[in-house]
C-alpha cells in the first residue's frame, strides 16, 4: 500500500495525518494554525513539524509524497498561499521549503478542491461525475468536479464561491476587503456580524441569547427562538442566493456540505436554505458529508498519490 501525508491549512487548524491508498487515515495530528510571528514562515515551520511527527511514526516509513491542501487564494507557479482572507500572513510558502526539508514530491491543491476529491474517493459523492463541495468554515469555499473531471483554473482558484455577491443591501465587508460576499453573510465566523446588522436593521432590542456566537444563534434556532428563527430566514435566502449560483454554474447531481457549521448544524441551513434555491435547473441532492471533517485531508493525499502515480487525472 501507497502512503502518503496530507496536510490541511485552514484559518483555525493545521491538520496533518499519514493517509494509505486504500484512503485510510493511518495517523493524525493537529494544532491551532499560527496566527503571530514575523511572516508566514511560522506556518511552514509548523507544518515541518508536523510532517516530521509524522514520519517518525511506524507507519512513516514507506511515505512517498506529501499532499497539502490549504485556504486560498493559491499561486501554484510559486507554491504559495497569497492574500488569503483567513490566514494571518499575507504569503506562506509551501512546496519550496517542505520539498527541499524533506527530498519528497509534494503537491498544493486549495483545501475544498480537495474536499470535493475526498468526498468522490470516500464519502458522499462515490460513484458521482458532477459534484459540488461546499464547506461553511472559517470562510466558504467550494470545489467542483464537472463531467469526471477537477476544475482548477489558471491559479487553483477555480471554486472561490464564498467570494459569489448574494446581497447589496447591507454590503457587509468580506475577509477580502469587497463587500456583499457570500462569505460575509454565512461563513461561521461572519455570522454574528450578519445577526447584528439584520438585528439593527429590524430594530430588534431584546435578545435572549449570546448574538456574538454562531453556535449560540444556531442553538437558539433548535430551541425555536422566534427572534433565531426569524434571522434563519434570512439567512436561508442568503445562501439559497449562493447555492443557486453553484447550481447554474456547475450543473451538479450532488452537493456535498461539510465544514463545522454544516456537519453541527446541517439540517437547520438546509431546511431554511433548499427552499428558496432557484430552480431554473433541477435541484441536485444535497447532503451534510459524513467524513467528520476528514475530506481536505483525504482530497491532499489523493491528489497527491494521482501525481506521485504520473498525474493520470482526478
Amino acid at each position: 500500500m501507497t502512503t502518503v501525508i496530507a496536510v490541511d491549512l485552514g484559518g483555525t487548524n493545521l491538520r496533518a495525518a499519514l493517509v494509505g491508498s486504500d484512503a485510510t487515515i493511518l495517523a493524525h495530528t493537529a494544532l491551532p494554525t499560527p496566527t503571530t510571528g514575523l511572516s508566514g514562515a511560522v506556518i511552514t515551520a509548523a507544518i515541518i513539524a508536523r510532517v516530521e511527527a509524522l514520519l517518525a511514526s511506524p507507519e512513516g516509513r514507506e511515505v512517498t509524497a506529501i499532499g497539502v491542501a490549504s485556504a486560498g487564494p493559491l499561486d501554484l507557479g510559486r507554491g504559495w498561499v497569497t492574500n488569503s482572507p483567513n490566514i494571518a500572513f499575507p504569503v506562506v510558502e509551501i512546496t519550496g521549503p517542505i520539498g527541499d526539508r524533506f527530498g519528497l514530491p509534494v503537491t498544493l491543491i486549495n483545501d475544498a478542491r480537495a474536499g470535493v476529491l475526498g468526498e468522490r474517493w470516500a464519502g458522499a459523492a462515490r460513484g458521482s461525475d458532477n459534484v459540488v463541495y461546499i464547506t461553511l468554515s472559517t470562510g466558504i469555499g467550494g470545489g467542483a468536479v464537472v463531467n469526471g473531471r477537477l476544475l482548477l483554473g489558471m491559479d487553483g482558484n477555480a471554486g472561490e464561491i464564498g467570494h459569489i455577491p448574494v446581497d447589496t443591501h447591507y454590503n457587509l465587508v468580506c475577509g477580502c476587503g469587497f463587500s456583499g460576499h457570500w462569505e460575509a453573510y454565512a461563513s461561521a465566523k461572519n455570522i454574528p456580524q450578519f445577526f447584528a446588522a439584520w438585528r439593527k436593521a429590524a430594530n430588534i432590542r431584546r435578545v435572549v441569547f449570546d448574538a456574538g456566537s454562531t453556535r449560540a444563534i444556531f442553538e437558539a434556532a433548535r430551541a425555536e427562538d422566534p427572534v433565531a428563527l426569524a434571522f434563519m430566514e434570512v439567512l436561508g435566502e442568503v445562501n439559497a442566493r449562493g447555492v443557486s449560483s453553484v447550481v447554474v454554474a456547475y450543473n451538479p447531481e450532488v452537493i456535498v456540505l461539510d465544514g463545522p457549521l454544516a456537519r453541527y448544524y446541517g439540517d437547520i441551513v438546509i431546511r431554511y436554505m433548499e427552499p428558496r434555491i432557484d430552480r431554473y435547473l433541477p435541484l441536485p441532492r444535497i447532503v451534510v458529508s459524513s467524513l467528520a471533517g476528514s475530506s481536505p485531508l483525504l482530497g491532499a493525499a489523493a491528489y497527491a498519490l494521482d501525481k506521485v502515480a504520473g498525474g493520470r487525472g482526478i
